[in-house]
């Protein structure tokens, strides 16, 4: 979709969205709603809209006489995030095994891991992100439960916010690697047991990760 042809208010979630991440908007900050439709240069009406999205995925809060509230995300948040993602993915995970899918079906899935093997090679951590980001995605959509994909879909700005922050903290992710290859190989062999367990630990892996570097740093202004 071009951004022509998108409504007012997808284009003012994706600009606030935008400014939440670059810290423009920075976590525990507050606004009026006038206020933040004069920086989009946008009516109220569908800056209201995207607030009322956003709010619903977690990035702000609407706060009654007090306006918008940009949401920190603390170590507590993301522990719950990864709790219920490793509950999700794991199960897409393990219904992608199930489905006998072709290898040619798995295309997009051997992509995404071998992006991420070339950006570690070439040490571009925020290629692997990316990498990463649609490698879950493809699982997810792979596992064909369309409420899991919107469930997942509802926490991804979460995920990143705090992968973002973390991203070159954290060790270099050869082993997050590993896993992501060893799920696709049972996916495709119909290993259900394999892709199931492998991806459970992956995700716990992440989440340990992640919260202690947010706790450690106090990251919670992201």
């Amino acid at each position: 979709m071009t951004e022509k042809t998108l409504s007012s208010s997808q284009r003012a979630i994706q600009a606030l969205r935008a400014k939440v991440f670059s810290g423009e908007l920075s976590a525990g900050s507050d606004h009026l709603e006038t206020e933040l439709a004069e920086l989009l240069n946008m009516s109220r009406t569908p800056v209201r809209e995207a607030i009322l999205t956003l709010e619903g995925q977690g990035l702000l809060e609407m706060r009654p006489r007090k306006g918008v509230r940009i949401l920190p995300l603390s170590p507590d948040d993301m522990a719950e995030v990864y709790d219920v993602l490793t509950q999700l993915e794991s199960h897409a995970a393990e219904c992608a095994a199930a489905a006998g899918f072709a290898e040619k079906d798995l295309k997009t899935l051997a992509a995404a891991i071998d992006d991420m093997d070339a950006a570690i090679e070439n040490s571009d951590l925020d290629a692997w992100a990316d990498a990463d980001e649609r490698f879950h995605s493809e699982l997810v959509r792979l596992g064909g439960n369309s409420r899991i994909q919107a469930i997942v879909g509802m926490m991804s700005d979460q995920v990143r916010r705090a992968r973002t922050t973390t991203l070159f903290m954290r060790p270099v992710p050869t082993k997050s690697n590993e896993d992501h290859r060893i799920v696709y190989q049972a996916i495709r062999d119909g290993d259900i047991a394999t892709a199931r367990e492998t991806h459970r630990q992956h995700r716990q892996d992440a989440k340990t990760i992640l919260v202690e570097l947010l706790g450690k740093h106090r990251l919670r202004y992201l």
